[in-house]
């Protein structure tokens, strides 16, 4: 007799997340289940609850290799350019991010109503710690000026999940910012650092 084909976690999680970016969380663990190729019965074995599926195939909670990576950037190399090269890893993570979020707030803004909120951290605020402890270190190494790191961090990340939004949400028509990525980075730094530079 044929020994079944293993499915692993990881294509489950891919078969969801292609089901849910085309049908919303209204799509159903039956076609989920087709998609990868599994039974509904092993797809609650592996995930509990539909929500758990879909916090999985949103990988909403992934901290981005980025993160940690930057944590070894201080007191090395330039700090503008660890800046710049940052801020285009969060403008390419956002290109897998935001049609997720949409899917999320699709339910509703408001968390009483949206179990998916209530579940969900804010999805910005580990690259937040992230960037501002950097900050921080590099402040204490004398390489960026005193300054708030944490508003620091705020303003650039608000500025580039702004492009972000615009860039994925909107169509060609109704964007207001179809800068390419480098050109947005670099502007941004060059109206940042001279107020972050030693």
């Amino acid at each position: 007799m044929a020994r079944p084909r293993t499915i692993s976690d990881e294509q489950v999680v891919d078969a969801a997340r292609e089901v849910f970016l085309e049908q919303g969380f209204s799509a159903t663990t039956a076609e989920i289940a087709r998609r990868a190729g599994v039974s509904e019965g092993t797809l609650f074995k592996r995930f509990a609850s539909k929500e758990d599926l879909f916090e999985a195939a949103l990988g909403l909670h992934q901290r981005a290799a980025w993160q940690a990576e930057l944590q070894t950037r201080a007191g090395q190399g330039e700090v503008r350019r660890n800046l710049e090269d940052v801020a285009m890893s969060i403008l390419t993570e956002m290109e897998r991010v935001v049609p997720m979020l949409t899917t999320v707030f699709a339910r509703g803004h408001d968390p009483s109503h949206n179990t998916l909120l209530q579940r969900l951290e804010h999805p910005l605020r580990h690259h937040l710690d992230a960037l501002a402890s950097y900050l921080r270190a590099e402040i204490a190494l004398g390489r960026v000026r005193p300054l708030d790191a944490d508003l620091t961090a705020l303003t650039l990340m608000g500025s580039l999940t702004m492009h972000g939004y615009d860039a994925h949400l909107l169509t060609p028509e109704t964007r207001r910012l179809s800068i390419d990525k480098g050109r947005y980075v670099r502007g941004l730094l060059d109206l940042l650092w001279p107020g972050m530079a030693p």
